[in-house]
């Protein structure tokens, strides 16, 4: 049997600058999630806001007609909601609740380059371990970011988020989806798991940008699709937390594209210098 090769874009720092444009404005988006997300608020709503956010800042939703065969995907935003995992649909009947754990994952285009970014909100006074869960998520992410400026190869971030998960609490490990390379597709090799081994993989190098993606639930890691062909969803129905940046890798460390501040608070000295001189 013979395995395919990977085809990994490898990108100029300039091409990274145009990636990190991207970033921004999907950063903007995630800012104004965290503000009118809430109780009575639709996740079509909220879709409303985003894409308004996108194209006023001259760039074009990733995610709007993106089709992976079932049909172009009819929104800006992909917003999951408690036990929906990833890509549910924004819809006016999905109104949020107290309580409730809002994942949302949002892409954007400038000049032909991708960003893409997910967080967890939640809304209003949630259930202590629905919290510790976000948390957990958001600690796996930067685990494995962090990876990503020491690591050999591309296990070693697998494996970084693995760890923190593990750490954290007894969690499900979502394995029937990652993070990817990303650049003038969404979607790019190589595929990134969240668990692994830290010696697997291509090798990391300069000039690779990855979006680092975990997923976590509160119960089992099985998942199913609903009927629409996008949305994912828990088997047991138990709550799931869905982090994501889009990082580049730099001469001089990672960079952090979809983070206001290029990853420095979290990082530190791991972060680019490239970010510490905006």
């Amino acid at each position: 049997m013979f395995r395919r090769r990977q085809r990994i874009q490898y990108k100029t720092p300039e091409q990274i600058r145009k990636m990190r444009a991207a970033g921004l404005v999907v950063a903007e988006v995630h800012q104004a999630m965290r503000e009118y997300a809430g109780p009575g608020v639709s996740t079509a709503e909220l879709d409303r806001i985003a894409e308004k956010i996108i194209r006023s800042s001259g760039a074009v939703p990733s995610f709007k007609g993106y089709d992976i065969g079932f049909g172009p995907y009819p929104a800006s935003i992909c917003a999951s909601v408690n036990e929906q995992v990833v890509h549910a649909i924004p819809s006016a009947d999905a109104v949020l609740e107290e309580g409730d754990l809002l994942s949302v994952d949002v892409g954007a285009i400038v000049d032909g380059w991708h960003g893409d970014a997910a967080i967890s909100i939640e809304i209003g006074e949630v259930d202590p371990r629905v919290r510790a869960l976000r948390e957990a998520c958001e600690a796996a992410m930067w685990a494995g970011i962090g990876a990503a400026a020491t690591a050999k190869r591309l296990g070693g971030i697998s494996h970084a988020i693995e760890q923190a998960a593990d750490r954290a609490g007894d969690y499900g490990i979502v394995t029937g989806f990652g993070g990817h390379g990303i650049g003038t597709e969404m979607h790019q090799d190589p595929h990134i798991l969240n668990y692994g081994r830290p010696g697997e993989g291509p090798k990391l190098r300069a000039g690779m940008a990855l979006a680092i993606e975990p997923m976590l639930t509160l119960g089992s890691e099985d998942t199913a699709e609903l009927g629409d062909g996008w949305t994912v969803v828990t088997e047991d129905g138990s709550v799931a937390a869905h982090t994501e940046h889009t990082i580049a890798l730099c001469e001089d460390g990672v960079w952090v594209l979809t983070a206001p501040d290029g990853g420095v608070e979290q990082l530190g000295e791991a972060a680019a210098s490239a970010a510490r001189a905006e």
